[in-house]
């Protein structure tokens, strides 16, 4: 088989895996109410499988420095998330969610003018995810009836992410890490339950899902920073799999509190 083939089929693979990855996680978010969806849609459903891959071919000190590009666009998904739910009390999906990626290019834009370190992608995802609880705080709890997925809801989802994981591993050839960190977490899932559930539970129901959305980014942060720290250190299987840990032991304390506070 010819290198190009090689790559290709294994593209495709990779993709595939992406996709069925995709697909289960947000299904259980639509059907399991907000708090449980949005903090499914904040694991590492789609940059998971991206980081795998990216470490199969540039190894461990290229994720650890991809890391960090993830860390900085984390906190940009933060405002991306906020500003949807914010807009989606009263707009209907289109304004909604052109607001919220409008808002999300202004900000990427902006920091291609910041030389990131960890300190300074740390203290941004802090303020952001500070800013965001406060304005969502009374957001997160409307009722969202559960929905049925419908085939052609499923296979929007699966392009679309298979697309973002065929773009970003093409290009981490070309682009270098952070770059390739950035594209890892494009809100490409966020976007998918937004297009899926504004139209068929209405707004309200759908900012109560993006409002849970920003806590598990905060646990996504976490996640960013782990891998950061330890890639060099532990390798690439072990600090993806603490990465993973991270990120699911965050969502699931989350869960935990949230869950005892309820009957209060």
């Amino acid at each position: 088989m010819s290198p190009e083939l090689y790559f290709v089929v294994t593209l495709i693979v990779r993709m595939a895996v992406t996709a069925a990855f995709l697909l289960a996680a947000t299904v259980t978010a639509e059907r399991a109410g907000p708090l449980v969806g949005g903090l499914v849609a904040t694991l590492p459903i789609s940059a998971g499988p991206v980081y795998i891959f990216l470490a199969l071919d540039h190894g461990a000190h290229f994720i650890g420095e991809s890391a960090l590009g993830s860390l900085g666009s984390n906190g940009i998904n933060i405002v991306f998330a906020l500003t949807y739910a914010l807009l989606a009390q009263k707009r209907s999906l289109a304004v909604s969610l052109s607001g919220a990626f409008a808002v999300w290019i202004v900000f990427s834009w902006l920091t291609r003018f910041v030389l990131w370190n960890l300190p300074a992608a740390i203290v941004f995802n802090v303020v952001a995810l500070a800013l965001a609880l406060w304005l969502s705080a009374s957001l997160r709890h409307v009722r969202s009836p559960q929905v049925k997925a419908r085939w052609h809801d499923l296979v929007m989802r699966a392009a679309m992410v298979a697309l973002l994981v065929g773009i970003v591993v093409t290009l981490s050839y070309h682009i270098g890490p952070t770059a390739s960190g950035n594209l890892a977490v494009f809100p490409i899932v966020l976007t998918s339950i937004i297009l899926i559930l504004h139209r068929r539970v209405g707004g309200p129901a759908t900012a109560a899902v993006m409002a849970n959305a920003v806590i598990g980014l905060g646990g996504f942060g976490v996640a960013c920073m782990t891998l950061n720290l330890t890639a060099d250190a532990l390798g690439a299987v072990l600090a993806l799999g603490l990465t993973l840990a991270v990120s699911v032991g965050c969502n699931l304390l989350v869960f935990l509190v949230r869950h005892r506070l309820v009957p209060a």
